[in-house]
């Protein structure tokens, strides 16, 4: 009899700390990493080509970001939906003194797999700073003439393929349609933090 309120308290206590936990990776799942402050007109500076008349899209990420792969499932997903191809580029940040091949990982021949996508690496971020971009899967549509119409995260929160926001925009934008949205939160690592 003397141990059935030690075996409620200690019941009480895992369950308070497994409500604890979740709440913790709740918010972080849910928790976006920094939007771009993308230039409304393609950056002359970038050493990207732009084709004129043909839409651009750019998806940036870090090679090691666990939550990268659901940006790059959902980028497959949006080239598959749309009706229009755009010129589509994934740069892969490299930090200054990374080992040789640190930005050839799985993420990478991932994205190699995706038809229609060229991969760059994108030495010391140069491209997003360029592109203002900050979290891995920030995600840049140009236009044709070279206008901003969308930025944003292609996925609904950290490590998280499905339907959401950015990609429904991305594929109406790029059908001739108009996006519900054509700002969303991007979800990821981010790209100049030490450590990931």
């Amino acid at each position: 009899m003397n141990r059935r309120p030690w075996l409620w308290i200690a019941t009480a206590l895992w369950l308070v700390a497994a409500v604890a936990g979740l709440s913790v990776l709740w918010k972080y799942d849910n928790e976006p990493g920094t939007g771009a402050n993308a230039p409304a007109r393609w950056p002359a500076a970038s050493l990207l080509a732009r084709t004129p008349g043909q839409p651009t899209l750019v998806l940036l990420a870090h090679p090691q970001c666990s939550c990268t792969p659901a940006s790059l499932a959902e980028l497959a997903e949006v080239l598959a939906r749309a009706r229009a191809r755009p010129r589509t580029y994934v740069l892969f940040l490299e930090p200054e003194g990374v080992a040789n091949g640190w930005v050839h990982t799985d993420l990478w021949r991932t994205a190699a797999s995706i038809p229609g996508v060229t991969l760059v690496r994108d030495d010391a971020g140069r491209e997003a700073r360029r592109f203002g971009s900050a979290t891995s899967g920030q995600t840049l549509l140009y236009d044709g003439d070279g206008a901003l119409r969308f930025s944003g995260g292609i996925t609904g929160s950290r490590a998280h393929a499905g339907d959401n926001a950015g990609r429904r925009s991305l594929v109406a934008l790029l059908s001739g349609g108009e996006p519900a949205r054509a700002a969303t939160s991007v979800f990821g690592c981010p790209l100049f933090a030490s450590g990931i």
